[in-house]
């Protein structure tokens, strides 16, 4: 699929970051579509950044940061993966809407359960996929 796509996480659990390389491997982005908050290339004109957070209320500074540079200059979509609260993904989103650019609404949430738990099963595969596809790639502007 040629589509300008970066995936980025801010947790450091295996299952996301597994996830995020997931991602990369089905959708065949480049070497460095996928990168930690903050990336070590800065992310410019992409058509889709998904962030992969994990968090219950507060967003960390370094996350803060990173979404209040994520204008439309630098990326036009923003997806949101979560293993965490609705609360949290909503005080994400607010911060990424106000840096101006679109946050697709459709928010996955996935249960990352303890940091030695890396695989991630097929149906989780399939859910990640479908939400990319039919949520996230389909309603992009």
């Amino acid at each position: 699929m040629a589509i300008k796509m970066r995936v980025l996480y801010a947790t450091g659990k295996k299952k996301m970051i597994n996830i995020a390389n997931f991602i990369k491997q089905k959708y065949e982005l480049s070497q460095n579509a996928v990168d930690c908050v903050p990336p070590a290339y800065s992310c410019d004109k992409e058509r889709i950044v998904v962030l992969a957070i994990a968090g219950k209320n507060d967003v960390e500074d370094a996350l803060r940061r990173f979404c209040i540079e994520l204008t439309k200059e630098r990326t036009a979509n923003v997806a949101l993966l979560v293993d965490g609260t609705e609360t949290y993904a909503n005080n994400v989103k607010a911060i990424l809407k106000n840096a101006g650019t679109n946050v697709i609404e459709d928010v996955l949430y996935v249960k990352c359960g303890l940091p030695f738990l890396a695989s991630v099963k097929p149906e989780e595969q399939a859910a990640i996929v479908d939400w990319l596809d039919n949520k996230v790639i389909n309603s992009l502007k």
